[in-house]
């Protein structure tokens, strides 16, 4: 059977569950057409606006 070598020290162990290596949020920018926040290289939910063109129709 599989045993540890050594002891985890309580270090490595905490830094191991704390939260400090998941990612961060994505990044937010304005869509040039509304102004209104969005991720980029996506469409834009609020107008329905990418790259300059309309994509799909927001009501």
């Amino acid at each position: 059977m599989a045993v540890p070598k050594r002891r985890v020290s309580k270090a490595r162990r905490d830094k191991r569950r704390s939260n400090v290596w998941k990612m961060d949020a994505a990044a937010l920018v304005k869509c040039p057409n509304c102004g209104d926040y969005k991720r980029p290289h996506r469409l834009c939910t609020a107008c329905g606006y990418y790259n300059g063109k309309q994509v799909i129709e927001v009501e």
